[in-house]
């Protein structure tokens, strides 16, 4: 009977302590089990990570503020994971798959997993059950298979980004349902077949990339209902037929890119209607006919790029006195005859001026204000003349192309900008020695210098430390001596072409110390001696040629030299090896082992 009397009173503590417990969990959130689980599902499937990211997933409570990327509610649930590559250091990365444990975290809104390059495999199907997402970005890996339709199940989505994988198919009509999306994009994958309808439905879009696809059709008409819309981008694509008129109902749209693809016609006149645009690029299409008089009206443009297509003169007049916030032009390789640079493009305050293959003549352009241009490609034209005052004042130069023209012109005398990262004087007639180029003020930024097919004399010049080149092409000219050991100072070289020279001597050991070079064309020219084997530590080499040399001995045998064709290594006095002729003993001596 006593006993009975204690179990009204054990009741009441136990309820009095779940209570406590219950308020106690309220103050301080502890993770669920099974949030803390679905994330070391992702965890297990990573086999490494050189972001040091989920070495932080070490503690029991995935809501503790400890796991790097993780973010919690008030109830303890994990409603944000957010992976990104730091910006700082482009060669971190994730290496492993997408594990569709992720799936099991119910209460998750935003789910970013986006620069780690290395996850590869399919989106889980899964990801279509996490319905309270707002966000998804899994940009920057490389997942494959094809877009699942049941994401567009995610009705909250306001966000999505599948950018920059490989990921295959065409993209699902079920995205039409996401009415709640503001940015959609899906670029730089290898998505086909045309552009779906059913988005249409999405009224809101404010932000549409769905470039460097194989995506075929129409331009759809329906884009121009995307009244919010102010960044489109379809260019990189397969698409075919003429603009819609409907685009040029799009007052809020900033950016317009339709370049690279198939598309025909006269770009319309109505294109006025883009009041808001800054920048349009409908380069390398088949447009014809004139450049519109009502581009003129864009007064917001500044970025302006209608090369590689069939446009023809005249040049509308109105350009003389429209797009007053014109900063970049480019009407390269068109049907135009311009004779002169248009003095309305010599008297403005420009950054960048770009009219390759417009039948330019006579002397280089003066520009009314030199200092403001930061880009120049004036190639295959005709100029002859000019070069001596032409860099005056030019102190912002970056970008230099004067390829393929008639110009006459010693090096040596020459006073080139300083800042200067690319120089391109291929395919004319430039004497004088390599030098002034080299080391000088000049070279301090240059990354690319091609001066190929020209009558440039004397010999290489020693390569200082500290040069950033990334191309060096100087094939085809009259550069006599050797090829300096100090090559090697250029660490970051990726193509060096000497071809078609009088180079002499042996190949320089140290030339195995640019392990970022991927083409390298020694060919025609007098060197002899032997292919040095420290060349088999340049792992990156794509494509080399020792064509029609005086070299001798047992080509390297390793890849990628014993395997590239053997014209690349032919016309010389006595290589062997593979991919030639086995060298002499080496056969006899292999089948004695």
């Amino acid at each position: 009977m006593h006993i009975l009397n204690w179990v009204p009173a054990l009741l009441f503590v136990s309820a009095f302590f779940g209570l406590f417990v219950e308020s106690l969990g309220e103050a301080t959130p502890v993770s669920s089990g099974s949030d803390r689980a679905a994330l070391l599902g992702f965890k297990a499937k990573i086999v490494k990570d050189t972001t040091d990211s989920l070495s932080t997933w070490i503690s029991k409570d995935c809501c503790d503020g400890g796991w790097e990327g993780v973010e919690c509610n008030e109830a303890g649930r994990v409603t944000v994971l957010q992976l990104q590559r730091p910006e700082k250091d482009s060669t971190l990365y994730m290496k492993g798959t997408l594990s569709s444990s992720l799936s099991n975290l119910p209460f998750l809104e935003v789910l970013v997993i986006s620069g780690l390059k290395q996850i590869t495999g399919p989106i889980p199907q899964g990801f279509s059950n996490l319905i309270h997402l707002t966000q998804l970005s899994l940009e920057d890996n490389s997942l494959t298979g094809s877009i699942p339709p049941g994401l567009g199940r995610l009705l909250l989505l306001q966000g999505l980004s599948l950018s920059g994988n490989h990921l295959t198919g065409e993209i699902p009509s079920s995205l039409g349902n996401l009415r709640n999306l503001r940015q959609l994009n899906l670029a730089r994958n290898s998505l086909r077949g045309s552009v779906p309808p059913t988005l249409q439905n999405i009224h809101g879009l404010q932000y549409l990339d769905l470039s460097h696809n194989q995506l075929c059709g129409l331009v759809p008409e329906f884009l121009g209902h995307f009244q919010n819309i102010t960044f489109l981008d379809l260019s990189y694509n397969r698409l075919s037929g003429q603009m819609p008129i409907s685009l040029f109902s799009l007052a809020k749209l900033q950016d317009l890119s339709l370049s690279h693809n198939q598309l025909t016609g006269k770009i319309p006149a109505q294109i006025e209607g883009l009041k808001s645009l800054t920048s349009l690029s409908l380069s390398a299409n088949r447009f014809s006919g004139n450049i519109p008089a009502s581009v003129s009206k864009l007064q917001n443009l500044w970025y302006l790029n209608l090369s590689r297509n069939a446009l023809s003169n005249p040049l509308p007049n109105t350009l003389a006195r429209g797009i007053p916030s014109l900063l970049s032009i480019d009407l390269s390789y068109n049907n135009l005859s311009l004779g002169i640079v248009p003095d309305w493009i010599k008297s403005r305050q420009l950054s960048d001026v770009h009219l390759a293959g417009c039948q330019l003549k006579g002397i280089l352009p003066s520009f009314t204000s030199p200092d403001s241009l930061t880009s120049i490609d004036l190639s295959d034209n005709h100029f002859s003349g000019g070069v001596a005052r032409f860099f005056t004042n030019m102190s912002s130069l970056q970008k230099l192309k004067l390829s393929n023209n008639q110009l006459k012109f010693d090096l040596s005398q020459m006073n080139l900008p300083e800042g200067l990262t690319v120089i391109d004087f291929s395919s004319n007639q430039i004497v004088g020695p390599l030098s002034k180029i080299i080391n000088n003020g000049t070279s301090s930024f240059l990354e690319v210098l091609d001066v190929s097919r020209n009558l440039i004399s004397g010999k290489f010049p020693e390569f200082r430390e500290g040069l950033r080149l990334k191309t060096l092409n100087v094939a085809s000219n009259k550069i006599s001596g050797v090829l300096p050991s100090s090559i090697s100072n250029l660490i970051n070289l990726e193509k060096l072409d000497i071809s078609r020279n009088l180079i002499t001597g042996t190949i320089p050991t140290s030339l195995g110390l640019l392990i970022k070079l991927q083409w390298l064309d020694l060919s025609i020219n007098a060197l002899s001696g032997k292919i040095p084997n420290s060349l088999l530590g340049i792992e990156a080499m794509r494509h080399a040629s020792f064509r029609a040399n005086r070299l001798c001995g047992e080509i390297p045998q390793g890849k990628p030299f014993n395997i590239f064709p053997a014209a690349a290594y032919a016309h010389n006095l006595c290589l062997c090896g593979k991919p030639l002729a086995p060298c002499r003993g080496k056969k006899t001596a292999e089948k004695s082992q």
